[in-house]
């Protein structure tokens, strides 16, 4: 069966089901069809799908170019797990988030599963994207598809390769990104290489799945742990009135030794804040306990708190307090040029200034509105950037650095501006937060 599958992808004739259309699998989709593979995308979301086959992107860092020819492609979205059974590829790419004791939620993984299993049969190659912990392709998956009578590695093959997206990002293409991959056996390996390289320019395997599952962790935590000591820095440093992006801008001048990282209001989307806690679960499970993770898990999250704290004394010095001022705050989403607020710290800095009784409002370009908000009975809808509102907000918080502001503007016509980013000069005007 091996050299059967292996056939139909370099002849570009398996087909391929990914499941989960979102930030992952989208892209993904794009890469497939474009290279030639027949792709069936399988989404929960009715609408998500309605809006693929008509030719319409849902994310703001996919042009509809790209959506449109996908449409016209090899391609279609449903919502139906029986078409599993008309592939040869099955990659899921579904969230993972974390339950409320902080712990592994794999229900998205596992619901995957059962909901495919029925139409699961032999030759078949199954791949999993979603990051989590090491052991899950193994202990978890692995049974599940043994029940079924299947021997993997001889009749079924199963993979984990981690996704490396990242959204909004210009310089690198999926394509170019290198792809890590681990097999359940050697022959799982052989194959997972196969279909990879056909769309990645450079295939990284390794020795087994919970190798490549640890891979991701250790990627996402690196940024994790260094964001974190960044933004410890900026909290030393603003005690100490000293620019921290001054010091990491002449720190980075050294060619070796040094990877510069800058601080924000804190950590958001759906790798960074959620992976660390991951594998700090799964340390417990040996006996350990991750306390340099967890302690920069911990600064991370409180960088909010701290940022509303600056927004406060900033207001205190001007003779106002947070209470029924007007803060505007430019950019929700996690990151610059994305409409991802998934963990977004800019979500929960808007709560805090509203359960102060600030009268919070938000501009952003790439999110028309915020349904996600405690304490607020209907969405928070973006304003337009006009230096109208600008004049009018007693404080300007810039919590997104997002390409399209007009920052001349923002500095024009705002009278006190909390800058989380470092974006712009130095100027009585504006503060660091």
């Amino acid at each position: 069966m091996i050299k059967e599958l292996e056939l139909k992808i370099i002849n570009k004739k398996a087909k391929i089901a990914i499941i989960g259309l979102g930030y992952v699998g989208l892209p993904l989709a794009i890469r497939f069809v474009d290279r030639g593979f027949s792709v069936i995308g399988i989404d929960n979301d009715s609408i998500k799908c309605e809006m693929l086959n008509n030719g319409k992107s849902y994310l703001s860092h996919i042009g509809a170019n790209l959506v449109s020819n996908l449409s016209k492609n090899s391609f279609k979205a449903d919502s139906n797990f029986s078409l599993i059974k008309e592939v040869d590829i099955i990659i899921i790419c579904v969230p993972t988030p974390l339950n409320k004791n902080k712990g592994p939620d794999l229900s998205f993984i596992l619901d995957s599963i059962n909901s495919i299993s029925p139409y699961l049969k032999k030759g078949q190659l199954l791949s999993l994207e979603s990051t989590t912990y090491p052991g899950t392709t193994s202990e978890e998956i692995a049974p599940l598809l043994q029940k079924k009578g299947f021997e993997i590695g001889k009749d079924f093959f199963l993979i984990y390769s981690p996704e490396r997206e990242d959204p909004g990002n210009q310089k690198y293409s999926i394509q170019d990104i290198p792809k890590v991959c681990g097999g359940y056996t050697d022959n799982c390996l052989k194959l997972g290489k196969a279909i990879y390289s056909k769309i990645i320019n450079k295939v990284v395997t390794v020795s087994s799945t919970r190798v490549a599952e640890m891979t991701k962790l250790l990627e996402n935590i690196h940024r994790s742990v260094n964001i974190g000591l960044v933004n410890e820095m900026k909290i030393i440093a603003d005690a100490m009135s000293i620019d921290i992006n001054e010091v990491i801008s002449a720190a980075a001048t050294k060619p070796f030794g040094f990877v510069p990282y800058r601080p924000g209001p804190g950590l958001g989307g759906h790798c960074i804040p959620i992976d660390p806690f991951y594998l700090s679960w799964k340390a417990k499970q040996y006996g350990l306990d991750a306390k340099f993770i967890e302690l920069a898990g911990e600064i991370n999250l409180q960088m909010p708190e701290w940022v509303v704290s600056k927004i406060e004394t900033y207001l205190n010095e001007k003779k106002k307090t947070i209470f029924q001022s007007k803060i505007l705050i430019l950019g929700v989403a996690y990151k610059k040029n994305v409409g991802d607020t998934r963990e977004s710290p800019s979500i929960t800095i808007i709560e805090l200034i509203s359960s102060l009784g600030g009268l919070v409002s938000y501009s952003d370009p790439y999110v028309d509105e915020i349904n996600e908000l405690k304490d607020f009975k209907v969405p928070l809808k973006s304003e337009r950037l006009t230096k109208e509102i600008l004049k009018e907000s007693d404080c300007v918080v810039l919590t997104a650095d997002h390409d399209d502001f007009d920052y001349d503007q923002i500095l024009e016509s705002s009278s006190l501006i909390v800058d989380t980013r470092g974006k712009f000069p130095k100027n009585k005007k504006v503060k660091l937060a």
